[in-house]
């Protein structure tokens, strides 16, 4: 049995998730996500898929972000049309990120061959993918639920243990056996955190020999809950007594969710008056719609909510979502004191940036970032507070106060991985691969895992291959 293992995508990096392991010969890809960040850097990245749709022999999902579902619609494309496993939140989810991220393809591919017409400039750029590839992608996705394991090929069972990340995400428990021999790979996926609301804490699997491991804050300590509800509380009154806005790029999964349950709670316990709140995300609207339909995924503090408030915790009477272009426009001209919450995540596409250009500029506008931003998004470069960001090649000058709540992370930061790692049986562990993070980071976690007790680490490089024995 020889089984080795190598990263094209989220190596010494955060996006563009995309492992696999060969397996006698054999390929499986687990996850298939994209890159983001510069975008010339970003599309060819993209567009250098790095290894044949005929050489995979099947397709894991973890989660539905974008940078791991991204590019399963351009697999697709490229003849692939094997399975592609996930659980069925993940599969919902996947679906809706997939036709987003073709829709704006779309759309940038229109602007731009607009401003190079205005230019008198050629225009050859095309999207990665369509719509018809999303749909093909989605249609190949097989739903399997937490804790069912199933053969992907006649030697290999897949397991999958909730990541406790984003509703229906999971890690990928891989079981090899052949020749009497029996090797076990964990892919963590995006670990997740105790005590998040909504979903569901990380789990514990089996012992494994191989894990393939996030780092995303690998050199980080989150602010507790308790800390970040009342600095979330502090901002909103702020802003009350302001009359200012409040923008919040937030990923239209998980998070946004997660903003809209934590608002709903401190208005219904008196602590900020109510605030007009608005959700300026057709994906974030839909997602809140596949969040109702999952309730399998819900902890036991949300199931509580449904049965308290005898309603939807994700809904209350100051909260409205925008559908139109005309609505999300209008936003502009509401006047303070309103919250805007709207994907991007990381401010690199969709409404956020217009609601950027619009109030960026403005002393009474605070924007509060509550998530990771990765190396070169406009979201990075406001997070660091920059004097002056470039929006749709246009340059603006930031006076707008910028906040950064770091409670709110899907992430686990290094602490809470560690404490992960210890509760699992690792008496068989022999080595752990790191991936999804920045080299720093990856650095200082790794110094980490070692102090705890975990000296087998190797920060996984970009196509460099590691046996696995």
């Amino acid at each position: 049995m020889e089984i080795k293992f190598y990263s094209l995508g989220a190596a010494e990096e955060v996006t563009g998730s995309k492992h696999l392991l060969e397996i006698d010969g054999k390929s499986y890809l687990i996850d298939c996500g994209s890159f983001q960040g510069s975008r010339a850097e970003s599309d060819k990245k993209n567009r250098d898929f790095g290894i044949s749709a005929d050489k995979i022999e099947a397709a894991v999902l973890t989660h539905g972000h974008l940078d791991h579902c991204g590019l399963f619609p351009l697999l697709t494309k490229r003849g692939y049309r094997g399975n592609i496993y996930a659980t069925p939140a993940s599969r919902d989810i996947a679906s809706l990120i997939m036709m987003d991220s073709a829709n704006i393809q779309a759309k940038d591919a229109e602007y731009l061959r607009k401003q190079a017409a205005k230019k008198g400039e050629k225009f050859n750029w095309m999207p990665l993918y369509e719509e018809k590839d999303s749909i093909q992608a989605t249609s190949q996705m097989m739903g399997v639920s937490y804790n069912r394991p199933i053969f992907i090929d006649i030697d290999i069972k897949l397991e999958f243990f909730d990541a406790g990340h984003i509703l229906g995400s999971a890690m990928a428990y891989l079981t090899v056996k052949k020749d009497g021999k029996e090797m076990n790979i964990l892919a963590s996926g995006d670990l997740g955190r105790k005590g998040k609301p909504i979903i569901r804490d990380p789990e514990i699997p089996p012992a494994p020999d191989y894990i393939i491991l996030e780092s995303t804050y690998g050199d980080r300590l989150h602010e507790n809950t308790t800390d970040a509800m009342d600095k979330l509380a502090e901002i909103a009154k702020r802003v009350v007594k302001n009359k200012g806005k409040l923008l919040i790029p937030s990923f239209a999964i998980e998070r946004t969710q997660e903003l809209v349950y934590y608002f709903h709670m401190l208005t219904d316990e008196g602590i900020i008056p109510e605030i007009p709140i608005f959700v300026d995300s057709p994906m974030a609207t839909n997602a809140t719609t596949i969040f109702q339909v999952h309730p399998e995924c819900y902890d036991e503090e949300i199931k509580e909510a449904f049965i308290k408030h005898h309603k939807n915790p994700f809904g209350f009477n100051s909260l409205h979502f925008t559908t139109s272009v005309q609505e999300s426009k209008a936003l502009n001209d509401h006047p303070g004191p309103l919250i805007i919450i709207s994907a991007d995540g990381m401010c690199e596409a969709g409404r956020i940036q217009h609601h950027l250009i619009h109030n960026i500029g403005d002393p009474n506008t605070t924007i509060m970032t509550v998530g990771y931003m990765a190396e070169n998004t406009l979201g990075r470069r406001i997070r660091d507070r920059e004097d002056e960001v470039k929006i749709h090649g246009m340059w603006f000058k930031r006076r707008a106060h910028v906040e950064e709540i770091n409670a709110f992370s899907a992430h686990a930061d290094y602490s809470e991985a560690i404490s992960w790692l210890k509760a699992m049986d690792t008496s068989q562990l022999k080595t752990i691969f790191m991936v999804h993070g920045e080299p720093k980071g990856q650095a200082v976690f790794k110094k980490h895992l070692v102090e705890a007790g975990f000296p087998n680490v190797e920060i996984a490089k970009y196509g460099s291959i590691y046996e696995m024995r």
